[in-house]
């Protein structure tokens, strides 16, 4: 683990880093296929609905910025990952999507390893009051190309499954997602 960072899971009151983090996406990169930014108080909702679901979204700070600034100030947190489920219909309760993201210039740097490896393991390990618990399957959709989120999912296992062809078009062009999936053990 990096000396500088620290793993925590998130609460409602990192949804200004939250925000801050992944609207860059939105605005800058076909990563995510959103296409306009999310509010603070919708990604409070988002964070809410996966911690009420029993599911792990974690944060990674910053040490040094916590220590000049405090807990949950939004210059700490450089990244986030989480598990939300696959779908709604109930055969796929075991079945989670995952994913990760960084602040700018933070890649590249271990910081997305060490979140994936962290989410990875809790995921492995939910609560039995959890409906997802124990998790099965795991799934990330990635937007192509992306060679750095490739090499992230398959470092740890996961393996590419399918392609939806041209499924999104942003920036003026049309996008393939890949589907990259883990088989945990039960």
């Amino acid at each position: 683990m990096h000396d500088r960072i620290r793993l925590r899971p998130a609460t409602l009151e990192d949804a200004p880093a939250l925000a801050a983090i992944y609207n860059p996406y939105i605005a800058e990169t076909a990563i995510s296929f959103e296409m306009d930014p999310v509010p603070v108080e919708q990604m409070g909702a988002r964070v809410a609905k996966v911690l009420d679901a029993g599911l792990p979204w974690i944060v990674a700070e910053d040490v040094d910025v916590v220590a000049d600034l405090g807990e949950h100030a939004p210059d700490a947190v450089v990244g986030f990952a989480y598990a939300g489920p696959f779908q709604e219909r109930a055969a796929y309760d075991h079945s989670l999507e995952v994913t990760v993201y960084l602040r700018e210039g933070e890649t590249g740097r271990g910081v997305g390893t060490e979140l994936y490896g962290a989410l990875l393991d809790l995921v492995s390990d939910l609560p039995a009051t959890s409906k997802h618990a124990p998790a099965h399957a795991l799934y990330s959709r990635i937007a192509l190309p992306n060679d750095a989120s490739v090499a992230l999912h398959e470092r740890f296992g996961f393996s590419r499954v399918g392609t939806f062809s041209e499924v999104g078009r942003k920036q003026g062009r049309w996008i393939d997602v890949g589907i990259w999936e883990l088989l945990l053990e039960d």
